[in-house]
């Protein structure tokens, strides 16, 4: 079997995967026509973000079982590509945590100290001692955005340096905060009381511009903000306003909205009081060397064993599971997805409940993929089907399964609530035909919706003209509706309306339909695209 590595690779990597007897080309910085006129002769193709895998480039590979990024981040691989074609997609999660919490700390050093513009001065040829007075770090508050194992790993570093850290969280339990020594709040808090600020967060539709304006606006006058997250997260154009105008002392940035990103792009590089960094936070020898070898060795293992490790688009499961329960892992991760989307607060408890046939089968992926959908929507790349229930038992997560062979509407049916420290969802949910996946009740609504893809949640009360307000409202806004479901609450004179779209609903355009007569709240949702 043939092995493409595509992007630059630490060494290990192509040596590992030699030596478990792979035939290994090395063909770095391909233009995307001369990848795709090469790739139907690979059977794996390792990359880091570089090499773009779109949907032509994984059609043309007609060869090709696996693609491995050695690193996380998954932007530059169409997975629902891969999906169709059954290419498995991996990649390393944890191999460069450590290196990036060093990073952030480092460049926290490196704004209390003026480092960055003192080296830069006296490469100038200038002696400005007076110029770049500095202050310490021992005694002062660290605010994290984000507390998961990146965060982690930066607030243990900050306690090292005698600091006080204080975090926020939404998706994570206090008490197990509390275990690492950090105080949890909420945004404004650490905004308000942190004397250095750092993002440990994914890129998500509800992280993006999270720390915006307002956020900068609450920072002390003194007050350092760092980002070595992920662009997009910062609201570069309200951090440049906050540091042009002295609302806060200082800032740096490891990651863009835009990246590459110059002067020309980003404003925030002509200000004395930034400092950056090109994309770095994983960039140490040691991480490369480290992701080189977890992303080989998988591959390895997955062509020459079948054994699937770290894999963001299938199972870990035998081709005779996946005939039988294979509907029901699109459905636990769509379900899974839906109920993170909807839930306020952070997870306590998961209970799914196996009613029908479906109880005498092996149920355990199903619960893996409910719960790699639970945590996509914080987590992004970050979490796969193998890591999953790590991650819950990390969070301290309750995960319970119970079984009966009773059913009552539905010959199967797979029921699961959510508790969290704001409340408990219910989601029940079956599989039509062979293999086309429904959401039957939400809470105490019952409906018929596909979970799928862009998405409208919408709780109106029960009046005639709310659903064509609603359609008027979306064709003004060049929406088209592919699906919509009701269901209906007699008691309460209550409605829950779900809505497919073409396309994802904007901010402003969810603004308005909120803001029609009736309509009590509505919800963008983003679930598991689903090829009907």
């Amino acid at each position: 079997m043939k092995v493409l590595i595509s992007d630059n690779l630490a060494p290990v990597g192509e040596k590992i995967l030699r030596e478990a007897g792979l035939e290994v080309d090395v063909n770095t910085g391909l233009p995307p026509e001369e990848l795709k006129a090469i790739i139907s002769d690979y059977d794996g193709l390792v990359i880091r973000s570089a090499t773009k895998v779109k949907a032509d480039i994984i059609e043309a590979a007609t060869k090709l079982k696996v693609v491995g990024r050695a690193g996380i981040g998954l932007d530059n691989v169409d997975i629902p590509a891969a999906s169709q074609k059954g290419v498995i997609v991996m990649n390393a999660p944890d191999g460069n945590a450590t290196t990036a919490a060093e990073h952030a700390i480092s460049m926290m050093m490196s704004l209390a100290r003026n480092i960055p513009q003192a080296t830069m001065s006296m490469k100038a040829g200038k002696w400005e001692k007076k110029s770049f007075m500095g202050r310490e770090v021992t005694g002062k508050t660290f605010g994290i955005v984000g507390i998961g194992r990146i965060g982690s790993i930066a607030a243990n570093r900050a306690q090292g340096l005698k600091m006080k850290v204080v975090a926020y969280d939404p998706h994570m339990p206090a008490d197990l905060v509390e275990k690492l020594g950090v105080e949890l709040v909420s945004l404004e808090e650490v905004a308000k009381r942190s004397d250095f600020i750092s993002v440990h967060v994914p890129l998500t539709k509800e992280t993006h511009h999270v720390l915006s304006t307002e956020f900068f606006k609450n920072m002390k006058k003194d007050a350092m903000f760092i980002d070595c997250a992920r662009g997009g997260v910062c609201d570069e154009e309200a951090l440049y306003e906050a540091l042009k105008s002295g609302e806060i002392a200082g800032a740096a940035l490891d990651v863009f909205e835009k990246e590459p990103t110059t002067i020309e792009t980003t404003p925030l590089l002509g200000l004395d009081n930034f400092i950056c960094t090109p994309h770095l936070g994983a960039s140490t020898s040691e991480a490369q060397e480290n992701v080189a070898s977890v992303i080989a060795e998988q591959m390895a293992d997955y062509l020459l064993k079948g054994s699937v490790r770290n894999a963001v688009n299938v199972p870990s499961v035998s081709d005779d599971v996946l005939a039988q329960v294979g509907p029901y892992i699109t459905l636990g991760e769509m379900l899974g997805s839906l109920h993170m989307q909807i839930a306020a607060g952070g997870v306590e408890e998961v209970n799914l409940e196996f009613t029908g046939d479906l109880a005498d089968q092996e149920t355990g992926p199903i619960t893996v993929a409910f719960l790699k959908g639970l945590f996509t929507p914080i987590l992004q790349d970050a979490v796969n089907y193998v890591n999953a229930p790590l991650i819950a038992k990390e969070r301290g997560i309750r995960v319970v399964e119970s079984k009966t062979s009773q059913a009552d509407d539905f010959t199967n049916l797979l029921k699961v609530s959510v508790k969290t420290n704001e409340g408990t969802n219910m989601l029940a949910g079956t599989v039509f035909g062979k293999k086309e996946p429904r959401l039957v009740q939400l809470n105490s609504f019952r409906l018929e919706a596909l979970p799928s893809g862009p998405m409208l949640l919408v709780y109106n009360k029960d009046i005639p003209g709310v659903i064509g307000a609603l359609g008027t409202t979306l064709g003004t806004g060049d929406v088209n509706i592919a699906r919509m479901t009701v269901g209906r609450e007699e008691e309460s004179n209550q409605n829950v309306i779900l809505l497919n779209t073409d396309t994802r609903i904007s901010k402003d355009l969810l603004g308005k339909v909120i803001d029609l007569e009736h309509i009590d709240n509505a919800m963008v949702l983003e679930l598991p695209q689903y090829n009907v």
